[in-house]
Formats: C-alpha cells, structure tokens, sequence
C-alpha cells in the first residue's frame, strides 16, 4: 500500500471505469438517497454498494476496514433519534452516511492516485484565468478523497492497540494515538511530495 492511496490492482468493470465517471456517480447517488430521503431507499443502496465489492474482486473485509470507524458516529445518531422518538429518521441517516463512506472507498480502492490527479487537473484547468493552478488545485482534492480512508486506517490502527493492551471502557484513549498517526502521515506525505519536486 502507498503512502498516498489505497488502491487494489484488479481488473474489475469498476477498475476499468473512468475517474470522472466513478466521482459522478458517488455524487449522483448519494445526492438521489439524500434528496428521495426516504429511509428503505437508503438502506437498499448501501446494501447494493457493499455488494459491489466483492463484484469488483474486493473482499468483504475491505468494506468492514472503512465501514468500522464509522460504527461509533452510527450508535450515537441511533441513541440521539431514538430519545426524540424517530427511529425512522435514525436508519435514513445511518444508511446515508454508510452508503457515502462504501462508495467513497469503492472510488479509493479502484483508481490510482495519479488518475485521480489527472482528472482533477482537467477539470480545474479553466480556473487558470483566475489565476489558480491546476495541478496545486488537484493535488488538494486527491489529497482531500484520500483523508477519509486514511482517518479510517488511522481509527482502526488505534483500536486494535487500545485492545491489545486490555484496555476497555476508555475509548477516549483512542483519540491521541490517532492524531499522532495521522499527523505521522501528513509528515510521510509531505516528505514523499517534496522528493517529487512538489513544494
């Protein structure tokens, strides 16, 4: 695994699909379970996506590696709604954010990185007149789709510490370790940029 993406070699239709039309789809598809809001339609759409992992030659335990820091953000929504008495608006929300995060990292897991900075070049190339630069603009938006699979890397890495040590009921302990990681990798990533010539 690189520093800077999660990719999967594979050679899945997903693989073989462009970036551009990957991110438009995670965006057309959470946008529709948002703006339909209804609860069944969210659930049926994160089931779909976590079924498409294993379509796309992913293991099933890809999907729990992301999904799994997730958990404690999902059980306090569920209490939250459930003390207001919505257990309805308790599901939607839930499935909204699991599809979000399945989808995201079904983008992760099958582009590279650079392609991912290809296409966002592109894209940000009229800005040009404005005197923005592509390829610094790109570089932030990569950066930016591969924080959330790192935060999750990052959550899982502390957990499996904080168990191995017989730790319980303290999850606080958690947070530290994973700011010190995740500021490790920001260090790691701007060291790997600055031997590319990138400042």
């Amino acid at each position: 695994m690189s520093v800077l993406g999660l990719y999967l070699p594979g050679d899945s239709v997903l693989h073989r699909t462009p970036a551009g039309v990957k991110l438009l789809a995670l965006l057309g598809a959470v946008t529709a379970v948002v703006v339909l809001g209804d609860p069944w339609i969210a659930v049926g759409a994160a089931v779909g996506c976590a079924l498409l992992y294993p379509l796309c030659g992913l293991r099933a335990g890809h999907a729990w590696r992301i999904l799994r820091p997730l958990l404690p953000f999902l059980v306090l929504i569920v209490l939250f709604q459930m003390l207001g008495g919505d257990a309805l608006v308790a599901v939607r929300t839930c499935a909204q954010l699991v599809l979000a995060v399945l989808l995201s990292g079904l983008v992760t897991f099958t582009t590279r990185v650079s392609t991912m900075l290809a296409l966002f070049e592109r894209v940000a190339r009229p800005l040009r007149f404005a005197g923005v630069r592509p390829d610094r603009l790109a570089l932030v938006l990569a950066l930016t789709i591969r924080a959330l699979p790192m935060v999750a890397a990052a959550w899982h890495a502390s957990r499996e510490a904080y168990l191995a040590r017989g730790l319980r009921g303290r999850p606080h302990l958690m947070v530290v370790p994973v700011i010190v990681g995740l500021v490790r990798s920001a260090e790691a990533m701007g060291d790997a940029m600055t031997a590319r010539g990138l400042d």
